[in-house]
């Protein structure tokens, strides 16, 4: 990679760049299962809001064509304004740009649809420019598996970074140790995260379960 970015994301260093996660969008997805999309959203929505990273949504032809953002997360952030476009391309709009600037945050997390043209066009202009750019591969979806791979690629060429919506979380959190964080985190991952919620849940209930046994 020609320009590595040698430090992890903490809450006080990057925003979250939510990009038109619409229905008529996401009726194009086939490279990841549509519920699976919308649970991986929500989780990652769901992290920024915990830690409290400044986080922009913005739509695309919401009135004329797209549809309304995904109620998961409006009720996840129910007072953040959207920022609706023509352009397929939030950084050609001048609002998405200056709202990330305004946060005066060199780090972009960048998760939305479709992973070939929404997301890869603004990683491109926002690398140029000198951010550096981590989308959330696992948030993304493209009209089709060698669409969003190669869009993966291309971005990756060009210098952006690809994570996970939990490997986000947990790179926020780091240290169990940080309590203002700890429920709120382990909440998030027994909603979204599958079998590791599970074994949350699963690995309370066996030490309670032992702590009673003890006190008999």
């Amino acid at each position: 990679m020609a320009n590595p970015i040698p430090t992890l994301l903490d809450p006080k260093n990057c925003v979250l760049l939510l990009i038109d996660y619409q229905p008529q969008m996401a009726f194009g997805v086939k490279s990841i299962d549509g519920q699976t999309l919308v649970n991986n959203a929500t989780g990652l929505a769901k992290a920024a809001k915990v830690f409290k990273v400044p986080t922009i949504l913005t739509s695309v032809a919401e009135k004329s064509f797209s549809g309304p953002t995904f109620s998961q997360l409006r009720d996840v952030f129910p007072e953040e304004p959207i920022i609706d476009r023509t352009t397929m391309n939030c950084w050609e709009d001048s609002r998405v740009v200056e709202a990330v600037k305004k946060t005066g945050r060199k780090k972009i997390v960048m998760g939305g649809l479709w992973t070939e043209v929404c997301i890869t066009h603004p990683t491109i202009d926002a690398l140029r420019e000198g951010f550096e750019v981590y989308f959330v591969a696992d948030a993304c979806g493209g009209t089709s598996e060698m669409a969003h791979d190669l869009a993966v690629e291309r971005m990756i060429q060009a210098g952006a970074v690809p994570i996970t919506w939990l490997q986000f979380l947990l790179e926020l959190q780091r240290d169990w140790a940080r309590q203002e964080t700890y429920e709120p985190v382990l909440s998030i991952v027994k909603q979204h995260a599958g079998t590791y919620g599970v074994g949350i849940q699963y690995a309370k209930a066996m030490l309670g379960a032992q702590a009673n046994e003890g006190k008999r």
